[in-house]
């Protein structure tokens, strides 16, 4: 397990592998460092994040069309990054950290404004990991 270090709470230990995995992803993600900053301190909308919005909120660096941008966060609430924001009603369209998230955030923040950009390897590894994913059984 690797405990990645946080100064405001006690750090849950994750499997490496996990770790790696969502780390991975985040930066194959279309989305900058200021929104996970961003969500940190508040749920983020969908529509916050899509089209033109992303830009003007430095959330993308590129608009991005909703069905993609939901795409991408759906996959990393899969690799355990965010979870999606629940109110009185149900699921909401806004998104948050979770415990790995910010853990990861921070340690990103204190590294710099800017998501370390991926690897050849990491895109084939991360694209992997998504298409292709195996039953929890067997792994």
């Amino acid at each position: 397990m690797t405990p990645i270090q946080s100064s405001s709470a006690p750090s849950i230990r994750y499997p490496r592998r996990a770790v790696e995995r969502a780390e991975r992803a985040v930066r194959c993600a279309p989305f900058q460092l200021h929104l996970f900053a961003t969500m940190r301190q508040e749920s983020v909308g969908l529509k916050a994040i899509a089209g033109q919005s992303g830009i003007q909120n430095r959330y993308t660096r590129r608009s991005l069309p909703e069905l993609v941008a939901e795409n991408d966060l759906l996959w990393l609430i899969q690799t355990g990054l965010l979870r999606r924001e629940v109110d009185g009603q149900g699921l909401t369209d806004s998104f948050r950290l979770t415990p790995l998230g910010r853990q990861l955030v921070e340690k990103w923040q204190h590294k710099g404004e800017h998501l370390p950009a991926p690897s050849l390897l990491d895109r084939l590894q991360n694209a992997w990991n998504r298409w292709v994913r195996l039953p929890d059984w067997i792994r």
